[in-house]
């Protein structure tokens, strides 16, 4: 447990965890099964845990600048490919989500652009049919940046606190940092899931 609490360290002190955080939330942006979240999160955590605070702030603002980039190559991808191109996104839940996302850029597009950083797939869907149905991108990159930022500020939150619950023990804290995260994910999943199966009844009893 010792050797593997200290090469944890090591990473997160070695500055390619910048770069390796930077190339996973740009990345993440287009292609959902990269796990920005995770890397942050877990990196957050041990920081925290190891009373490295000052870290964060260049932690945080690197994550957010890496989505924010991230989420407007998915919205560039969107406006020259469509949303149908490639296979994964024509399978079910994501031709779905891909549908919602275009028929409620329409009507709240800031809220959506905002709350979509949150779900993997549902930003990739939001972004590229922002993209594809010609959204302005003078819009775009505004809700994109607070998107970026509020993200890597809550994903920061939860590392913070994993840290500070477990100190001196890096893998452990990273584990925590993860679960949460991950939970928090299932239930905006859930939610989501719940809205869409809700939304064709609201629409007919209107």
């Amino acid at each position: 447990m010792d050797v593997i609490n200290d090469l944890i360290l090591q990473t997160v002190s070695s500055p390619w965890l910048y770069l390796v955080l930077l190339t996973v939330t740009v990345v993440d942006g287009f292609f959902p099964p990269v796990p920005s979240e995770t890397v942050l999160v877990a990196a957050a955590a041990v920081l925290a845990s190891t009373g490295e605070f000052w870290a964060l702030v260049p932690l945080g603002l690197i994550a957010a600048l890496g989505a924010a980039i991230g989420d407007n190559i998915a919205f560039a991808l969107g406006r020259r490919l469509g949303t149908t191109r490639w296979a994964w996104m024509r399978r079910p839940r994501v031709a779905s989500t891909f549908a919602h996302a275009e028929r409620a850029l329409h009507d709240r597009s800031a809220a959506l652009i905002l709350g979509a950083r949150y779900i993997p797939v549902g930003r990739v869907a939001v972004n590229m049919s922002a993209g594809a149905l010609h959204f302005p991108w003078r819009r775009f990159v505004p809700l994109s940046i607070v998107a970026g930022i509020s993200w890597s500020a809550l994903s920061l939150v939860i590392g913070l606190l994993a840290g500070s619950w477990v100190t001196d023990q890096p893998l452990v804290s990273a584990g925590i940092g993860i679960v949460v995260a991950l939970a928090i994910g299932l239930i905006i999943d859930r939610v989501m899931a719940i809205r869409r199966r809700h939304a064709p009844v609201a629409q007919l009893a209107g």
